[in-house]
């Protein structure tokens, strides 16, 4: 047959940290397991014209991601459909899994595949993907790995052991690697039972002559680590980088955080380079949040912030520059429109002042409207004046609400 492959357009921020390396990785997995069955496969990204098509497809299959970003989904079923009418067209992925009959009702198409397709699966774990087909304009300088699949814990604000109830761990993945930089989008990679040997195959990986460095996609298991402490030690020697903790529960918790933390400092990772994942707009409030913001502030690491969205809202219109209310995205009863937004703004300028060592932050200086090189003398000023000399002066230190327009 031959077989179109399409991954939709969806609307990542340019400048995403969490989606900047997004690829589909089901497609590549698809289109490696097609090719050995000797069909014709093609993989496009985005609506195209019907002349720039390599082939009349007898299959088409849409990945799909974020169940917000559904209409994404259903525009490229009916653009595809209208350009080839006889093709079966099979939506599948996150959105298709999560809400399968939405899914078939909404985009039109012929089929929802639900889950993850455990042929390809099974086929890609032993053959090297053709990242290729997704390398234009730029070519991929990383790849995108899988130790395991699924996860041992179920988060109520997570759709992965829904989509992926069983948990499936890799004992090796060294047959797999052709990049010297590699992505795991395990959702729970220290839960593998196999994690010491993986960590420890990982150090001695090279690719063309070179050390291979590894990202997690998601956060790493605090609760493992305080199981297993000497993971902190074997993950700075396979090489990771950006390395992220969930605090996903109340304030209360933070002596159990800041252990977690610990551990990876005392492994030689730098606080600042270390994230703190914190879900907000979800069931701790602003109050509590700013809270555990505060205490990250104490401690100098970053915070990776994520908004919460339901597992099953299919829109999300939220814009950080106009107010808002439920009819654009979801606010959780506990949050207000306002709140939402002057936590992002809270963290955001935190993260600043903890990567440049600042105790405050100022707008007017990072648009370079105060000259730098007055910033030493300024900085080393008590408080009082700095506000004085800057007026937009921001300290992490103090719980900042939104302001009440007159």
């Amino acid at each position: 047959m031959n077989i179109l492959l399409i991954e939709p357009k969806f609307p990542i921020p340019p400048k995403s940290k969490n989606h900047k390396d997004f690829l589909p990785i089901g497609l590549l997995k698809l289109a490696c397991y097609y090719k050995s069955q000797g069909h014709k496969v093609s993989l496009i990204r985005g609506n195209i014209e019907k002349e720039k098509i390599l082939f009349k497809p007898d299959k088409i299959m849409v990945t799909s991601l974020f169940t917000y970003w559904s209409i994404y989904v259903k525009e490229t079923v009916q653009h595809y459909k209208n350009l080839f009418p006889d093709a079966k067209i099979i939506v599948g992925g996150i959105y298709a899994s999560l809400m399968p009959k939405h899914c078939k009702k909404y985009t039109g198409c012929d089929e929802v595949f639900v889950g993850i397709h455990e042929n390809a699966e099974n086929y890609a774990k032993n053959n090297l993907l053709d990242y290729n087909l997704v390398s234009n304009p730029h070519p991929i300088d990383y790849q995108i790995v899988h130790g395991s699949r699924g996860c041992i814990r179920k988060c109520n604000f997570c759709g992965t052991w829904k989509i992926e109830p069983k948990f499936i761990p890799k004992n090796s993945i060294k047959n797999e690697i052709q990049s010297n930089k590699l992505i795991f989008y395990d959702n729970n990679f220290l839960a593998n039972p196999h994690i010491e040997q993986l960590l420890e195959e990982i150090s001695q990986l090279r690719y063309k002559e070179k050390p291979v460095y590894c990202e997690s996609q998601s956060g790493f298991d605090g609760r493992i680590l305080l199981e297993k402490p000497h993971l902190t030690k074997l993950l700075k020697k396979a090489r990771f980088k950006n390395v992220r903790i969930a605090w996903d529960h109340g304030y209360s918790e933070w002596k159990i955080i800041k252990k977690q933390l610990d551990l990876l400092t005392k492994a030689g990772y730098p606080s600042k380079a270390v994230y703190v994942f914190m879900i907000y707009n979800f069931e701790h409030d602003f109050l509590e949040m700013e809270k555990k913001r505060i205490k990250c502030w104490e401690w100098k690491f970053q915070i990776a912030d994520c908004r919460y969205r339901p597992l099953k809202q299919t829109f999300d219109n939220y814009n950080s520059k106009k107010e808002q209310t439920n009819k654009d995205y979801f606010i959780h009863p506990k949050w207000t429109d306002a709140e939402v937004k002057q936590f992002r703004k809270n963290i955001r300028r935190q993260n600043i002042c903890v990567r440049q060592g600042f105790d405050f932050h100022s707008k007017m200086l990072e648009q370079k409207r105060i000259d730098k090189r007055n910033f030493p003398r300024i900085k080393h000023m008590p408080k009082s004046k700095i506000i004085k000399a800057i007026p937009d002066a921001w300290y992490p230190d103090q719980i900042t609400p939104p302001k009440h327009k007159e």
